[in-house]
Parts: C-alpha cells; sequence; structure tokens
C-alpha cells in the first residue's frame, strides 16, 4: 500500500508539472485560444484512437482474451452505472454547469493517471487490461459525452458518435489483437509516437484553461466537492466492493479499481471548451481532483490489492 502511494504521488507530480507548464506557456503567450483549439482537436481525432491501437499490439493467448472481455464487461457495467447515477442527480441542474459535472461524475483520467501505475503493480497485463477500460471509456465519450457535451441528438450526431477516431480505434485495436496481426515498422511506429502526445498535450491544454479559470470558484462549489467525492471514493468503491463479492479475477479488478479511482478526466476542459460550456469549472474541477487523488487514489488502489 505504501508502495501505491508513491507511485501515484509521482504520477500526480508529473501531471501537475506538465500542467504548470501550460499554464506558463499561456502566460508568456506562445499557448493562444486558437492553439489550444488546434491541440484539443489533435488529441481527440489522432492520439486517442492510437493510444487504443497501441495497446492492443501484443500476442494473443486465450486466458488474456478472457480477462479482455471481464475487463470490458467490468469497464461497460462501471461507466453505464456512472452514466444513469450522473442523469439522476443533474438532471435539474442548469445545461452548461450540468455538462460539466455529468463528465466530471462518469469519465476518470484513465489514460494517463491508470496506465503508468497499473504498468508499476500489475506490469503488461495490467497494461493491457487498463487498455480495455479505456476502449470502453472511447466508446462512452464519443456516443454519451459528445451528445451530453453537444446537446445534439439528431440523426447526424448519432452517426457523428458512433463513427469517429475513438470508437474506429478501438475496433481496430481489438482485431488486430484477435487475429494476432502486428503493424509493421514503419506503420506502428507513427502510432507510438501520436500514442506517446496522450500525456504531455492535454495537460498543457488543461494548463491553459487554468489560467483562465477562478479556481477559488471550484474550492468554493459545494456541487463541485459532490462530484468530486462521487468521482475519487464513492464509485471506486461501490467498483471495488462488487469486484470483491464476484471474486473477479485479481489482476483485472485491481486493474479496473485503479482505472476507476483516477480523476476527473482532461477530456472534460477539452470537450467543454469545444462545444462552449463552463471551461473555468472544468478545468478548476479537472485540477482540484488531480489534487485530490494523491491521497483518495493510493488508500483505494491499496485496499484493492488487500483485500483481491
Amino acid at each position: 500500500m505504501l508502495s501505491s502511494f508513491f507511485d501515484v504521488g509521482q504520477q500526480v507530480l508529473v501531471l501537475f508539472i506538465l500542467i504548470g507548464v501550460g499554464a506558463l506557456l499561456t502566460k508568456l503567450g506562445f499557448i493562444t485560444d486558437k492553439g489550444a483549439s488546434t491541440m484539443t482537436d489533435v488529441v481527440l481525432y489522432a492520439v486517442t484512437p492510437c493510444v487504443i491501437v497501441n495497446a492492443f499490439q501484443r500476442e494473443y493467448r486465450p486466458e488474456l482474451l478472457g480477462g479482455l472481455l471481464t475487463a470490458l464487461l467490468c469497464a461497460f457495467l462501471t461507466m453505464l452505472g456512472s452514466v444513469l447515477l450522473a442523469e439522476l442527480i443533474y438532471r435539474k441542474t442548469e445545461i452548461s454547469r450540468a455538462v460539466v459535472l455529468k463528465f466530471s461524475l462518469v469519465f476518470s483520467n484513465c489514460g494517463f493517471m491508470a496506465l503508468p501505475l497499473q504498468e508499476a503493480v500489475l506490469g503488461k497485463d495490467g497494461v493491457f487490461y487498463g487498455a480495455a477500460y479505456i476502449a470502453v471509456f472511447n466508446i462512452f465519450m464519443w456516443t454519451y459525452g459528445l451528445i451530453t457535451m453537444s446537446r445534439k441528438t439528431e440523426l447526424k450526431a448519432a452517426m457523428k458518435a458512433i463513427v469517429n477516431p475513438g470508437v474506429i480505434g478501438t475496433i481496430i485495436g481489438v482485431l488486430l489483437f484477435v487475429f494476432s496481426v502486428k503493424l509493421p515498422t514503419v506503420l506502428a511506429s507513427p502510432v507510438s509516437l501520436l500514442a506517446a502526445l496522450n500525456t504531455p498535450v492535454p495537460m498543457l491544454v488543461i494548463g491553459y484553461h487554468l489560467m483562465h479559470a477562478d479556481l477559488k470558484r471550484v474550492l468554493k462549489d459545494k456541487g463541485a466537492y459532490f462530484a468530486m467525492a462521487m468521482r475519487l471514493i464513492l464509485i471506486p468503491l461501490a467498483v471495488l466492493s462488487i469486484l470483491y463479492l464476484l471474486q473477479v479475477d485479481s489482476t483485472v479488478a485491481v486493474a479496473v479499481v485503479i482505472a476507476v479511482s483516477s480523476p476527473i478526466a482532461a477530456f472534460t476542459t477539452m470537450m467543454a471548451a469545444k462545444y462552449g460550456r463552463d471551461t473555468e469549472l472544468s478545468a478548476g474541477i479537472v485540477s482540484a481532483s488531480a489534487l485530490f487523488s494523491l491521497i483518495t487514489m493510493p488508500l483505494i488502489v491499496g485496499l484493492a490489492m488487500y483485500l483481491i
């Protein structure tokens, strides 16, 4: 448990250093409104699908497939339950604020924060099962998340939600794994290099928005505290309890708990900016949740490792 605490603490520190770099570059005028918008599109439409494809580039084994299906099911049910909870809680909240709080409750930072810890604690299998969670994350983000943020439910928006880089990347990644297809170096290298941008670029964008955010507002916002408590404590503990009672494979279970207990996803701010929602609230709540996760995440992950 102590080891997990230090691993997570290191990742949170790296996160804040990158956010600080983004804030500094914004202060110096190097990151502008247009630049931040462009970086957001790069991450959403190019980097994200490469992360998924890259994670599934490994040797096929039947036991891995079984664990993968279990991880996918756990991720799907977790996110579906979170969506239902968010819709119930924020059904009467003002739209611009509601969509940010819904996003905060449903989507964790299961990429940057979770994958490094999954690798440190569980090895390559942890990363593989973590990628399964990210795959489900992307499906929900590009369907529920997109429709929630854009507030568009017409056929065109629905088709965009289904046919998008995140979902396409997931399908390609799974097919490559199941059929043991290894990308040639000329393709694998660009995919890997683009996937590596998944950590720094979103954090730079958060730093940009943080410079335009009133963090004091978030720290005085009871609704923000409630959303963070749900994201960091209540939902992870509920998932841990269910996985423990169902006696899910320990590696899969711990990998899922790590993903679920991660702070609020950086995509919250990126999507809020893209669709003109409350970016001040989103930037503040993402940063604050990352800070609080320095305490909550090690404790929950440590408990999961102890019990499972």
